[in-house]
């Protein structure tokens, strides 16, 4: 529900505050004075285009905010916390400010936010039917939803939605995997080719250090056994070994030690060095045994060799990425298997379909149903409206293909005078009748749920008298359960508010102004009796007045 609405610098505004309630809530002037500004403004909140001759001449910027309590629209709430917006205690701002040179910035509780933001939270929030305006109830969404409200079948829409969503996935699964079925089946057969030449090498593919360097080793075993050789005797085993030359030269160092103690850490490292010589010694024995000529090991090695080159020139990788290589292959053949399986594709299609078909005709059944009440209940409004003779219908078209919203097109046709073959609403009902066809549709709708507050800009334009009387109640009726806000030129229909706002011009500091007012009871006497004598008001015009408001 609107709240609050702050206007400054716009137009022939230069600052006006703005309280709303619940309830009809009429705005009322003379011609000329500005009515349709408030509304201007308003749609400029709520994310119209803007341009720089929207500002109040000398002004620098013009700025509109409103204020919306937003307790009682739960789907507002869920959308702004999808878009990380918070609502600050249910409330919810929508600012716009428009510079001089043409430039606008919008704001969502102060949050910097591009246009599309704000318009999409006022299809949330408020409607504007008015003369001139492309509002809602042209497009044929909206009239799809409002048959759709008005049968009680949104969660039924919702779930054909979300249904056929499912079945085009499905199919889309299933026409990738026959149109491409070739080109994975040529991808597999080069896979499973290129396993089973990497799994050949078994235990061996992620062992290449390891081999490399055992048939290093095996290459070379005539020269690394003799160098073992050459280096035990010439540590131990010649007469001039390195061993025994330390022994002896331990031995002297001894006998000089004892006359000389100080000699003891010397000593000690010679004893070191003679351990050291003797640890190498038992470690090349060690070595030269595990050496011995294997022609037969070194051919198999050649070969594993060979073969693990072979395969990573093949691949383009090196020989030590093989074992990651076959990793990433396996892991693509289970992806082909898994999409390969059409027949099982094409069940899951079937049901998808199935799924889908069910649930809407269940769909098309209740609109079915509700279309003819609700064409009945908006034509007899119609009478009512100074549309007498019109008739209202609501077709039912077979779509061209199943769609996301069902299997039929909405559409309301409307012929505002007799004898006049129904056409679709937005090319044959002129503004003033479009209107008022807008108002009837919404009083049928009053019971169900919708958009909170209602805006409609001179919906009584040529009618008078009784008619005028019959828009004045059902424009309360309507405010029973939704919050209406009506430009008006009639006293009928501004009797029926339960708040009243008057446009005014006014001169001031050689500026022309329009301003804004809410009016109090004696206030709204004297309105409603200008509106009635215009500009002579008499007792008895007064007298008119206030009975009219009492009434």
């Amino acid at each position: 529900m609107l709240s609050h609405l702050s206007i400054r610098n716009y137009l022939l505004v230069e600052s006006v505050e703005l309280d709303f309630g619940p309830g009809l809530t009429v705005l009322t002037g003379e011609t000329g004075a500005g009515k349709s500004i408030l509304v201007d403004a308003l749609a400029l909140a709520l994310g119209d285009r803007a341009e720089g001759g929207v500002v109040r001449q000398g002004a620098a910027r013009a700025e509109i905010a409103a204020e919306f309590s937003i307790a009682g629209v739960p789907e507002l709430a869920r959308w702004l916390d999808a878009g990380g917006v918070a609502a600050d205690d249910g409330v919810l701002i929508l600012r716009r400010v428009i510079e001089a040179g043409g430039r606008s910035r919008a704001f969502i509780n102060g949050s910097v936010s591009p246009l599309s933001q704000l318009k999409e939270a006022a299809e949330f929030l408020l409607d504007i039917h008015g003369q001139h305006a492309h509002h809602a109830l042209l497009r044929a969404q909206t009239q799809r939803e409002v048959l759709d409200a008005y049968a009680g079948a949104q969660q039924q829409a919702a779930a054909v939605g979300a249904a056929w969503h499912a079945w085009q996935g499905a199919r889309q699964q299933r026409l990738d995997a026959a149109a491409h079925g070739q080109a994975r089946q040529t991808e597999r057969e080069g896979l499973q080719l290129a396993a089973e030449e990497l799994r050949a090498l078994g235990d061996d593919l992620p062992r290449w250090d390891e081999i490399q360097a055992e048939h290093g080793r095996l290459a070379h075993v005539t020269t690394l056994l003799e160098g073992s050789h050459a280096l035990i005797s010439g540590l131990d085993e010649d007469e001039s070994a390195v061993s025994a030359v330390l022994g002896g030269l331990s031995a002297r160092l001894a006998e000089m030690r004892a006359l000389d103690e100080s000699l003891g850490d010397i000593a000690q490292l010679l004893e070191a060095a003679g351990a050291d010589v003797a640890e190498a010694v038992l470690g090349l024995r060690r070595y030269a045994d595990t050496l011995s000529l294997d022609p037969e090991r070194l051919g198999e090695l050649d070969r594993r060799l060979a073969d693990m080159h072979r395969l990573a020139r093949k691949h383009r990788v090196q020989p030590d990425a093989l074992a990651p290589l076959l990793d990433r292959i396996l892991a693509r053949l289970a992806e082909l298997g898994a999409d390969d399986d059409v027949e099982a594709l094409q069940a899951k299609e079937d049901a998808a379909w199935a799924h889908y078909r069910g649930s809407a005709e269940g769909l098309g059944r209740k609109r079915r149903g509700a279309a003819d009440a609700l064409a009945k209940q908006v034509t007899a409004a119609m009478a009512e409206l100074a549309l007498a003779g019109g008739v209202f219908e609501v077709a039912l078209v077979p779509a061209s293909e199943p769609r996301v919203h069902g299997l039929e097109d909405v559409q309301f046709l409307v012929a505002s005078h007799p004898g006049i073959a129904p056409g679709p609403l937005a090319k044959v009902a002129s503004g003033g009748e479009l209107s008022r066809v807008s108002l009837a549709i919404q009083t049928a709708l009053s019971g169900v749920a919708g958009v909170p507050t209602l805006i409609f800009d001179e919906v009584d334009v040529g009618i008078g008298g009784s008619v005028a009387e019959a828009v004045g109640r059902r424009l309360a009726r309507l405010g029973e359960t939704r919050q209406v806000l009506v430009i008006t030129h009639l006293p009928q229909v501004a009797a029926r508010g339960s708040r009243h706002l008057r446009v005014a011009k006014q001169a001031k500091g050689g500026f022309v102004s329009s301003n804004i007012e809410s009016l109090d009871a004696a206030a709204r006497v004297e309105e409603i009796a200008r509106m009635l004598g215009g500009i002579k008001i008499t007792p008895t015009t007064r007298q008119h007045a206030a009975e009219m408001l009492a009434g």
